[in-house]
């Protein structure tokens, strides 16, 4: 598991709203059994600055980074992509929740 990796989103009462969940928590505490994730989901009002749109599998998912959460790592099915090339984006989104700026 590595910062920045997107996994399917195992928990059957959650998937259809959120079927992608970004793996944002540093590499430095892989030994954790929680992982600190992200949701994506298609179709919803982006925020600027908030909300991040990245495409997945040729479909635009918002990455609603307000609905950040820890899970367990047998939340995470498989590993199916990564936003390490976002990284900036993606912190800058996480800044902007917790400063406003």
């Amino acid at each position: 598991m590595a910062q920045f990796d997107i996994y399917k989103n195992n928990n059957f009462e959650t998937a259809a709203e959120f079927p992608y969940l970004l793996d944002i928590q540093s590499d430095i505490l892989s030994s954790l059994e929680t992982r600190v994730v992200v949701p994506l989901r298609e179709s919803v009002k982006a925020i600027q600055h908030l909300n991040p749109v990245f495409i997945i599998e040729q479909t635009p998912y918002i990455l609603l980074i307000q609905e950040l959460a820890g899970v367990h790592k047998s939340a995470l099915g498989k590993k199916c992509g990564s936003l390490k090339e976002h990284r900036s984006e993606i912190i800058a989104a996480l800044d902007f929740m917790v400063s406003g700026f």
